[in-house]
């Protein structure tokens, strides 16, 4: 019975050591990549979506998702991944408490609870963010800076936030403090640099609130500038502690490359970057633009982006800060034309009244960076009711190990306008073999307009009503009713408007 107890007694102990290193040691990323092992967190974090599949995996499950959305408006290019898709977030914050035993930890909040999740190493996260956070934590007791605690409302020390730019290495440390006061900040400072020389600034961050946001509004910096900069597809950018900058540089460059290549400018345009936040797609398009209007409702974005045209010596950029929507209808109203509209809506992505102002403006192209492809969907549909197309369609892996994706959707203005349908005049005799009536079935236009317009139902007899009001020339075969005459019932109006649609969609007209 003593040996048996033991036996039991030396296993736990030896389960014990084999959990404990296993929590301690660097994620092995070449066995994870081919075997599709789990993070030693991913439990209890809920982070990412994806743990345990192989990325090549990943990508072919978002491309199907994708796929599934975007294929009623068009093609749908191949999804652009990473070649490395570990430790691509240049963004790292951790939250920091005491666990039950006093033991301070830091790390993210568990899923569906305010439990933090003592993380050491995240397999997505720079390796060297992480490094410094560990640091941060080591040095609180020396210090004598508690952890902050939700349910108490005692400590100081509530998040650590670090950013680090992809190109320049350049490193920013936001300390997150209930109070402005950092005993021996000094000293403290002297420290961290000397682990880690590469910290370019060091930023207290007071938030003093019972709140979940992680950062307050007072910034006050104790060591450097209190920002850092970054190059992103030649520009320089300024990054200051609370200034929108994507988490994933390398993926964005390829991103806003790609938004700006489908617009295809050459010189001559006006463009109009809405939602243009610190000016990042509008200052990069500058290069080949005639002139940038960027328009943002969050006055501290747009001082950014004031400061980073002049820190790139770019001059035909010309920012606002007002609202989108509103400015482009004031535009329209003057008789203003904008030639390409460039959006990039938060998640929740537009509203009606913004994309009904890109209608009245009819900008001749909408580029539309999306970070949700649900909304992006259902934006899809009310402009190409009003009279655009979708001609581009990339899917864009920002965040590997995670459900989101980013799109770049290229939609460009159909001939005509909806409402000018009922004058169309083509001559069919000019028309050649491939000619208008060859070009899409009427099963193929009744798909489109069930999928364009709520699930609607057209008849054939409908659709040939409305080829013939339109100057297209009706095939001899085509199987019509056989009674064709006066007493027939006509296409409803509504009706009429999405058949035309459907045929403006096919290039029939």
């Amino acid at each position: 019975m003593q040996i048996g107890q033991k036996k039991t007694t030396g296993q736990k102990m030896k389960k014990e050591r084999n959990r404990g290193r296993e929590t301690d040691r660097k994620p092995n990323i070449s066995q994870i990549q081919k075997t599709g092992e789990h993070c030693i967190y991913a439990k209890r974090c809920g982070g990412c979506d994806y743990q345990g599949i192989l990325y090549s995996q990943q990508l072919s499950k978002k491309q199907s998702y994708m796929r599934k959305l975007m294929e009623p408006f068009g093609k749908i290019n191949p999804i652009i991944g990473m070649d490395d898709p570990y430790h691509y977030r240049h963004k790292v914050q951790a939250a920091f408490s005491c666990n039950k035993r006093g033991h301070i930890v830091a790390g993210v909040y568990e899923k569906h609870s305010h439990d933090i999740v003592d993380v050491e190493q995240c397999q997505i996260e720079d390796a060297q963010a992480d490094a410094i956070i560990r640091e941060i934590k080591n040095m609180m007791r020396s210090f004598r800076i508690r952890a902050y605690d939700e349910d108490t409302g005692y400590g100081l020390l509530r998040h650590v936030l670090v950013r680090k730019g992809y190109h320049s290495g350049q490193i920013m440390v936001v300390l997150v403090l209930v109070s402005p006061i950092l005993p021996s900040k000094n000293n403290f400072v002297k420290a961290l640099r000397k682990k880690f020389p590469e910290i370019s600034t060091v930023v207290i961050n007071v938030n003093d609130r019972k709140t979940s946001m992680v950062l307050g509004e007072r910034n006050i910096t104790v060591y450097g500038k209190g920002f850092i900069e970054d190059e992103l597809c030649g520009c320089t950018f300024r990054i200051s502690p609370t200034s929108f900058y994507q988490v994933n540089p390398q993926q964005t460059e390829k991103l806003y490359r790609k938004a700006i290549s489908c617009a295809k400018l050459t010189g001559k345009e006006t463009v109009i970057d809405a939602y243009c936040g610190t000016g990042t797609i509008g200052l990069i398009a500058s290069s080949r633009a005639k002139h940038v209007i960027g328009v943002e409702l969050n006055r501290d974005a747009i001082k950014d982006a004031i400061s980073n045209a002049k820190r790139n010596h770019i001059h035909n950029v010309t920012f606002y800060n007002e609202d989108a929507g509103k400015f482009m209808v004031e535009m329209a109203e003057k008789g203003e034309h904008a030639d390409v509209v460039i959006m990039d809506p938060p998640r929740t992505g537009s509203d009606e009244a913004f994309l009904s102002s890109v209608v009245r403006l009819a900008p001749d192209k909408v580029v539309y960076v999306s970070c949700g492809p649900e909304t992006l969907a259902r934006d899809l549909k009310y402009l190409i009711k009003h009279g655009y197309r979708m001609k581009e369609c990339t899917p864009f892996d920002l965040f590997p190990f995670t459900k989101h994706v980013e799109t770049v959707v290229l939609l460009s203005q159909l001939r005509q306008k909806p409402d000018d349908y009922i004058d169309v005049d083509i001559d069919v005799a000019e028309l050649e073999g491939t000619s208008a009536e060859t070009k899409a079935t009427y099963e193929k236009i009744k798909k489109y307009v069930a999928e364009h317009n709520d699930g609607m139902k057209v008849s054939n007899l409908y659709i040939a009503q409305v080829k013939r009001k339109c100057g297209i020339e009706l095939a001899e075969n085509f199987n019509l009713p056989k009674s064709e005459d006066a007493r027939q019932p006509r296409c409803p109006k509504e009706k009429e408007e999405a058949i035309v649609e459907a045929l403006k969609a096919f290039q029939m007209i």
